[in-house]
């Protein structure tokens, strides 16, 4: 794989992220996802929802696509946290790379402008969920320097509880 450049997705963009976004949750995520459930992702849902999120941006929301011999390999989202108890922080909503391109610093990438993109949004900290029973995604964000803060959410997929761990970073300038 040639070298990953990362820049601002846009709308042309939505295809591409929505078949990464389906392909990693079907490789990273079938042992603990509903049995089928995987299987039933739906590209083009996925791309619709994407479409109009790169269109039309909510406020200090930003998404970056990490791109490596003229495609589209992964992706990242970042904006004001969602979570009341935390308020004031930036979120990292979405980092996913094509199950193809792992271990090509496509995810360093991401990880890199993401973080970089929520300074200049103005955020100390952020925060992100993983899915507790996701160790290489816990292991990357450990390397960046993310550290779990206690907090844990059950989430109800089609009748299964899948539980998610938060962690936290402070997000020192850039020197």
């Amino acid at each position: 794989m040639g070298d990953v450049t990362v820049r601002r997705a846009t709308e042309a963009d939505a295809r591409a992220i929505a078949a990464i976004h389906v392909a990693t949750w079907r490789a990273a995520y079938a042992a603990i996802l509903p049995v089928g459930f995987p299987a039933r992702l739906s590209v083009q849902q996925r791309e619709a929802g994407w479409r109009t999120g790169l269109r039309e941006p909510a406020p200090r929301v930003a998404s970056w696509v990490a791109e490596a011999d003229g495609r589209v390999v992964g992706f990242a989202t970042t904006g004001p946290t969602r979570d009341a108890d935390v308020e004031g922080f930036g979120e990292l909503y979405t980092m996913y790379v094509e199950p193809r391109s792992w271990g090509s610093g496509a995810g360093s990438a991401l990880m890199e402008r993401a973080l970089d993109g929520l300074r200049e949004a103005g955020f100390e900290s952020a925060m992100l969920w993983v899915f507790a029973d996701n160790p290489r995604g816990r292991a990357f964000y450990e390397r960046w320097g993310w550290a779990p803060d206690g907090c844990v959410q059950d989430l109800d997929i089609e009748g299964q509880t899948v539980q998610e761990v938060r962690y936290r970073i402070r997000l020192q300038a850039h020197s």
